[in-house]
């Protein structure tokens, strides 16, 4: 039951701001690619019109907040997340194009963007057509596939700060690296992202992008829940190799398994809980390390109440 604080505040947030979704219990396995999750207290899917007032009444509140994009790389915890969950995603998701630039909101998905760049004749974001995140994610953790990554294309950023303020970054200032971005230390969100591409062929950017589907769909677990690729790969070698190796593939721990399909995915097989996946996850490390002395770090991001 939600305390007489958080149901004062999800009255104030609906009546103040119109444009936006105010939800309250809401179950987080709706708003994750995994499917798992416990409740938020509140989720408020903004208008970007309103970010800024949002977050400034919740600083007044003293609430705790989470900023999400769309779920594609979450692992919540089964007890749910307190306080606001802020789902960055339809409504703060407008994309346009100038020439060789694309500027989009940070809740635009990737493969919109990319569809969108495709249809402008523009190559260099066909990598990001099959990542089901957000650009503002994708920017937050350099996401990458196919062998291209957000920092390639990346022009700048706009990040609200610890002030709510919004600051500009080069992608220089921002430390891009292999799933790394300095926004992960530094703290803020991403509102805004430019990004800067090649004139290419219509039909060759289209084929590619089809390509690259057709590769997803052959070597992907797309028929089950999941958070991508669950671990980084170490340096030296490849996560989804060294479950293999390490005898793992299928293995399970309640409603989650290491996929058969492609061993760097786990996937939630059958109704599978946070506390199914993390066991999994610890057991998969141990028998890593056991065999081949590598600890494998996880990609997921973990978050929610009563998270070690």
């Amino acid at each position: 039951m939600l305390n007489e604080k958080y149901m004062s505040l999800a009255k104030k947030l609906a009546e103040a701001f119109l444009n936006s979704t105010v939800l309250t219990e809401e179950p987080m396995k709706a708003h994750t690619t995994f499917r798992i999750g416990g409740p938020a207290d509140i989720l408020i899917e903004p208008a970007y019109c309103d970010i800024t007032a949002i977050l400034h009444l919740l600083k007044e509140e003293d609430v705790p907040f989470t900023v999400i994009g769309n779920g594609s790389n979450l692992l919540v915890s089964d007890d749910g997340i307190e306080g606001v969950v802020i789902a960055l995603g339809k409504k703060s998701g407008e994309i346009s194009i100038s020439g060789d630039t694309i500027v989009a909101e940070a809740g635009a998905l990737l493969s919109t963007v990319a569809n969108a760049a495709a249809d402008a004749g523009l190559t260099g974001l066909e990598f990001a057509s099959g990542i089901p995140g957000t650009l503002g994610g994708a920017v937050y953790m350099n996401a990458g596939a196919y062998g291209g990554e957000i920092k390639d294309v990346l022009e700048s950023v706009t990040v609200l700060n610890a002030d709510f303020e919004k600051q500009v970054y080069n992608p220089k200032d921002l430390d891009l690296s292999y799933r790394h971005s300095a926004l992960m230390e530094i703290g803020g969100f991403v509102t805004d992202v430019v990004i800067k591409l090649t004139p290419g062929d219509k039909d060759e950017i289209k084929a590619k992008i089809e390509e690259i589907r057709n590769q997803r769909v052959s070597k992907q677990p797309l028929n089950f829940p999941s958070a991508g690729s669950t671990f980084k790969r170490p340096e030296g070698y490849f996560a989804g190799k060294l479950i293999d190796d390490a005898g793992l593939r299928g293995y399970s721990v309640g409603g989650a398994q290491v996929s058969e399909k492609h061993c760097g995915f786990v996937i939630n097989k059958d109704n599978a809980t946070a506390k199914d996946v993390l066991q999994l996850m610890q057991d998969v490390d141990d028998n890593v390390y056991n065999k081949f002395g590598v600890h494998l770090t996880p990609e997921v991001r973990i978050i929610g109440r009563n998270i070690n």
